[in-house]
């Protein structure tokens, strides 16, 4: 495993940004309000070592991002999730457990609390997301990306956005897709995502420059993305 050597507690601030603008969705009454929280790597080989860093913010702000257009959630406040993460006694690594994710989850006003964690193994590619109930820290569902044609980093996009619409239909209990114009026609190239995930990184860090960087790489190469172009704007360095 590779180890971040910054405070693991820094890392919400990214997703605080990115996941605000999308936090308010369509209403419903009694919408399901879930908290996605940072990712964990268990084991990344064969990239830079700053790319799964990296997608510890990538991962859950492209799920969120996949959330977002469902009327029947909504994300909890990223703010009131970050305060409470950082917080926390957590290890270098960003292990996350079920009963910390529950408190989390429970401050934030949260039903779920998404938690989860990734490997890639030069070029192939695990990710699970767990589903807890913040009510009682129980972890009430795993979701994976199993299909066998679909662990290929390659496909790095492909397999985030199966796994966030199992947490919908998890979550949410109607078995739904996301009602967004993107849910089929839009296909983030990987370099793109992992572009984006660095500048979430960097921004994270208070790197501005660098950070902007990133996003306009990722524009560079997918030039229809909300994210990093939200990410650009927010750094002031589109």
């Amino acid at each position: 495993m590779i180890a971040c050597p910054r405070p693991w507690s820094a890392l919400p601030l990214a997703l605080m940004a990115v996941l605000s603008g999308a936090r308010e969705l369509s209403a419903q009454s009694g919408p399901v309000i879930v908290a996605i929280l940072p990712f964990e790597d268990r084991g990344s080989y064969g990239q830079d070592k700053e790319i799964p860093r990296a997608l510890r913010l990538g991962i859950p702000a492209t799920i969120a991002a996949e959330l977002s257009g469902h009327p029947e959630l909504r994300l909890a406040d990223p703010q009131r999730v970050a305060r409470v993460l950082s917080g926390q006694n957590l290890d270098g690594g960003g292990r996350l457990d079920a009963i910390t994710a529950a408190r989390a989850g429970k401050e934030a006003g949260a039903r779920y609390a998404i938690s989860g964690n990734f490997a890639d193994f030069y070029g192939k590619f695990r990710l699970d997301a767990r589903i807890v109930d913040v009510a009682t820290g129980q972890i009430v569902q795993v979701v994976t990306n199993d299909d066998p044609a679909l662990q290929d980093r390659a496909d790095l996009y492909r397999i985030i956005q199966t796994v966030g619409h199992k947490v919908l239909a998890a979550a949410s209990g109607s078995g739904a897709r996301p009602q967004t114009a993107h849910t089929d026609e839009r296909v983030i190239p990987t370099e793109a995502l992992i572009e984006y995930s660095l500048g979430l990184l960097y921004e994270s860090q208070g790197d501005r420059t660098k950070a902007a960087q990133h996003y306009n790489q990722a524009l560079s190469t997918y030039a229809d993305y909300p994210a990093a172009r939200e990410g650009a704007r927010r750094v002031g360095r589109s």
